[in-house]
């Protein structure tokens, strides 16, 4: 598989699903074959990568191919990716409605069965870190721990899934339920799914929802 132009329609797919705007946002990829992970260049253009713009690393952050700089939260997704070897994608969106979650350092709870489903129990906010930092990495390694998505304090959304789909997946219900719920909170007091019911319809999904299942 040509994981570099793999991860350049995924920036594409990002920038023009509303989940970022310009060159803000990041996107990582892991070949399960050999462990390297492929990430997008800092601040350029998603529409305008070509395949020598990507940049192509080992477990441990070394270079292996590639000339540009890395996305300046690549110490964020090499740490995600190592922690979990479940995750095969990660993407750092910067959704309005999850935005709005994120300066309220609150965090969003499943309110809605797809969340419920997808993400799986609330969507927790990191402590606030400049950009970049070693410190921003690790609140979100922290913070996300084994779940589907987290949210940067004052700056955006991270997801992970086990491959690209998963992990746009998540980026769609989380943004979604962030709506939901900001909507739902305009008129009265949402009341979020209990636990035990988030564990059996995540259960469903993954061992009864869809086909050959």
């Amino acid at each position: 598989m040509n994981y570099k132009a793999f991860l350049i329609e995924a920036g594409k797919r990002m920038l023009h699903s509303g989940l970022t705007v310009e060159t803000w946002g990041n996107i990582s990829v892991r070949d399960p074959e050999n462990g390297l992970i492929y990430l997008t260049p800092s601040g350029m253009p998603y529409d305008t990568l070509i395949e020598d713009d990507v940049v192509v690393m080992d477990a441990d952050g070394n270079r292996v191919e590639g000339e540009r700089k890395p996305t300046i939260e690549y110490a964020m997704h090499l740490g995600i990716m190592k922690k979990r070897p479940d995750v095969g994608a990660v993407i750092h969106t910067h959704p309005i409605y999850s935005q709005v979650f994120a300066l309220l350092h609150e965090p969003i709870p499943p309110v809605i069965d797809e969340a419920a489903q997808i993400l799986g129990g609330p969507v927790n906010v990191t402590e606030y870190a400049f950009p970049g930092s070693p410190e921003m990495a690790q609140n979100a390694i922290d913070t996300l721990g084994g779940g589907a998505a987290c949210l940067l304090a004052n700056h955006g959304a991270v997801c992970a899934g086990k491959d690209m789909d998963a992990a746009f997946r998540v980026c769609t219900v989380l943004e979604m339920t962030a709506q939901i719920y900001y909507m739902a909170r305009c008129i009265g007091t949402p009341q979020p799914i209990e636990r035990d019911k988030i564990d059996y319809m995540k259960e469903f999904v993954s061992k009864s929802y869809g086909q050959g299942k």
